[in-house]
């Protein structure tokens, strides 16, 4: 009977893997052929006869196959914990396969773990005597291994390959992109490269097309606030914006909007950098600054295709502003992002796009300015009293709080004790009081404070409104947003 080391050894022979994998059983003595398609079972008959297996067949569905086959490729990773002295003949990997370069399936690995962990990105850096991969998880680096210091020229110049950058241009910041499956999962990853001190710096932002779309209360909107900013997004014309700095959650937020959106009746046209996520019935275009194809000419060109929706990746210049304004002033629906602190700063912001007031107050119909906060882990949450000065500072605010639930700390949630994230957000619609506050062209402080008179409540409070349903801690909230 060959050794599991053999029989992985010639498994990882075969270029396509998808469609049968070898199982031994939990006692290792037997062993079952995995197939899902014809093409997998004479693989698998022809992988038997080879190594003289007495080998069971069993059909399954690929899903179970792919899954198999990320757990195989976690268990080669301890290829590369046992020292340095394994990559010393590690020298080129362009013309590489699996059998004899080890530095691929160490990249494939990190990056199937980090997606398997839910990262939003992944970090390849380099300090004076070592190499790491870190992993941003809901919103926090964490380092998920240490690597031999030799290691990084070969992991960087795998990625570049990948991303079909310059492997030997090391002087200069390059940008890229990968597309891969994981498992049954697409993923695109957006590719950054720079140099430091102590070698290129990598960053790979995890973008996987096939994930299921939230919807607008799965990403944290309350039941009322649901149903009113469903009035808004069904509106014939205007502007919607959702602000928030980067990672914040603004596309998802825009694409449940479009989900909801989304019926036979309406077309929805969406120009974004990248696209990030497929939706069925809708028409997605990619920035191409290479052909001149960005925001503002693809919003002029969306108009003459009948739109009823236009979705706008990002309002970051005066054009795509100016542009997205006419678009609603014609009645189309425009959906957008904006880089403000608060949603009242939006108005001053468009302002400072040199749009003139009355277009901004007669086109701008809500803004929505959110963040992500941590929710506590379910295993490990518990009860704890507030402590004095978490409750000043709570006081003076205006809240009572003599306890709260908080995580604290188990391996489901590498021991930070938050599992999981949800947006928290304020709400500013533009209502009479509101437009004649941007036609005087008022300070952003006026406009919070005419809005709280109609309801506006800010998001530190819609935090802590989590915070009593046990979903969060203050800590989180006082971490995330900003008291006025």
């Amino acid at each position: 009977m060959k050794t599991f080391e053999e029989i992985k050894e010639y498994y990882f022979k075969f270029p396509d893997r998808s469609n049968f994998i070898p199982i031994f059983d939990e006692e290792g003595k037997n062993i079952t052929l995995y197939y899902c398609d014809d093409d997998g079972y004479r693989k698998a008959f022809l992988f038997a006869n080879t190594l003289d297996l007495n080998a069971d067949f069993q059909e399954t569905d690929q899903s179970f196959i792919l899954e198999k086959l990320e757990d195989t490729f976690e268990e080669s990773s301890a290829e590369f914990e046992d020292g340095e002295e394994d990559f010393e003949d590690v020298s080129d990997i362009l013309s590489a396969s699996y059998e004899d370069a080890p530095v691929i399936k160490l990249v494939n690995q990190i990056i199937i773990s980090a997606v398997k962990a839910g990262a939003s990105d992944i970090h390849f850096e380099t300090r004076a005597n070592s190499f790491l991969a870190r992993f941003r998880i809901d919103g926090k680096l964490r380092t998920f291994k240490r690597y031999p210091k030799s290691l990084h020229e070969a992991v960087v110049a795998r990625i570049k390959v990948m991303a079909m950058l310059d492997v030997a241009e090391g002087r200069r910041p390059q940008d890229g992109r990968i597309n891969v499956k994981v498992g049954n999962r697409n993923i695109d990853m957006r590719v950054s490269v720079i140099p430091s001190i102590y070698g290129e710096k990598v960053v790979l932002r995890i973008l996987e097309k096939s994930r299921n779309l939230l919807s607008l209360d799965a990403v944290g909107m309350s039941e009322e606030w649901v149903k009113r900013f469903e009035e808004h997004i069904n509106k014939p014309n205007g502007i919607i914006l959702v602000t928030g700095p980067t990672g914040s959650g603004k596309t998802t937020t825009l694409y449940a909007a479009l989900l909801a959106m989304n019926r036979q009746e309406r077309n929805i046209l969406t120009i974004e950098d990248p696209v990030e996520y497929d939706v069925d019935g809708i028409t997605q275009v990619q920035v191409n600054n290479t052909v001149g194809l960005d925001f503002a000419s693809a919003i002029r060109s969306f108009l003459r295709q009948d739109p009823d929706v236009i979705l706008v990746g990002e309002i970051r210049d005066d054009e795509t502003a100016k542009t997205a304004v006419q678009a609603s002033l014609t009645g189309h629906l425009v959906l957008s992002t904006l880089h403000t602190n608060d949603a009242p700063s939006a108005v001053a912001r468009l302002i400072e796009m040199d749009i003139e007031p009355f277009l901004i107050s007669s086109s701008l119909s809500l803004v929505a300015a959110q963040r992500l906060v941590r929710k506590n882990c379910p295993h490990c949450s518990e009860t704890v009293k507030v402590g004095d000065d978490l409750g000043l500072i709570l006081k003076k605010e205006g809240i009572e709080l003599s306890e709260y639930k908080k995580g604290m700390g188990c391996q489901e949630c590498f021991d930070t004790g938050y599992k999981g994230r949800l947006a928290i957000f304020e709400f500013l619609e533009i209502n009479d009081s509101i437009r004649k506050l941007i036609n005087r062209q008022s300070a952003a402080y006026d406009i919070r404070e005419a809005a709280k008179k109609s309801g506006f409540k800010p998001m530190f409070y819609s935090g802590m409104d989590l915070v009593r349903e046990g979903i969060t801690t203050p800590e989180e909230i006082l971490a995330t947003t900003r008291i006025e």
